[in-house]
């Protein structure tokens, strides 16, 4: 390393988190589409990936399937609800193997790691394991939620979260923030900087599912709500810079 590089690395921010999780909605995947992966934008989200892992933060990332199947909308149309909630741990399984190919391609390894044994192309969910490839500094995907009907991946990926020990929460989103109301819609919407567990409860933020703000308060784990679209990247996030908003204890 030339002294240039070397006094550069040293003025780069160092992340604020040693493990975090990422968080990001099947609906992120769609990129401009109405349906299915946006293969663009599944290699975006790789190397945002890639940069933060160069940092040498351990990373866990949790997706949702909802550009694929949601369960709610089955049910809503007639279908069984347990049923329709393992077809979106399904579609969750899916997404997580985009994601893996995506990630891996850029030189990183990763473990697929599912609540629902699938051997052939998943790693079943045995927590000891999934700690000690973080310490190993690989990427764990998990997928097939909490492998309960019932429960969303916002609700596991803050369980994962907690079991993994991870310092905070990062979900990625279409919005730079948590806002009073919707910011497409409303030109007045206020962003937080900062906003507590209980107001996002109490006002409806739709942060999370109720479960899940529940069950991060609990822990005293912080949700940071980013956008994943921000100039500055995951890696500035993780860093402190750019637009978020902290979900805190209060």
């Amino acid at each position: 390393m030339t002294e240039d590089v070397a006094l550069a690395s040293e003025q780069l921010p160092r992340p604020a988190y040693k493990r975090i999780l990422l968080k990001i909605s099947g609906e992120a995947l769609m990129g401009n589409q109405q349906f299915g992966l946006h293969p663009p934008t599944v290699a975006k989200i790789a190397e945002e990936i890639k940069a933060l892992h160069g940092l040498g933060v351990e990373i866990c990332v949790v997706i949702g399937g909802g550009n694929i199947f949601r369960g709610l909308q089955g049910s809503a149309q007639g279908m069984e609800r347990t049923t329709a909630d393992y077809m979106g741990m399904l579609a969750t399984v899916m997404n997580a193997l985009a994601m893996q190919s995506a990630i891996e391609s850029r030189g990183i390894v990763t473990r697929a790691i599912s609540a629902i044994p699938m051997d052939q192309i998943c790693e079943p969910y045995i927590r000891r394991r999934a700690v000690r490839h973080l310490e190993k500094g690989r990427v764990c995907i998990f997928a097939a939620g909490t492998g309960n009907p019932y429960f969303t991946t916002d609700t596991a990926a803050t369980l994962r979260a907690s079991e993994m020990k991870c310092e905070a929460i990062f979900k990625g989103t279409q919005v730079d923030g948590v806002y009073d109301s919707d910011p497409k819609t409303n030109t007045d919407a206020r962003r937080y900087d900062r906003v507590s567990y209980d107001t996002v409860l109490v006002k409806n933020l739709k942060v999370m599912d109720a479960s899940a703000i529940a069950l991060a308060r609990d822990n005293a784990l912080p949700i940071i709500v980013f956008s994943l679209d921000e100039p500055n990247g995951l890696a500035g996030i993780v860093q402190g810079r750019g637009k978020f908003t902290v979900v805190e204890p209060g």
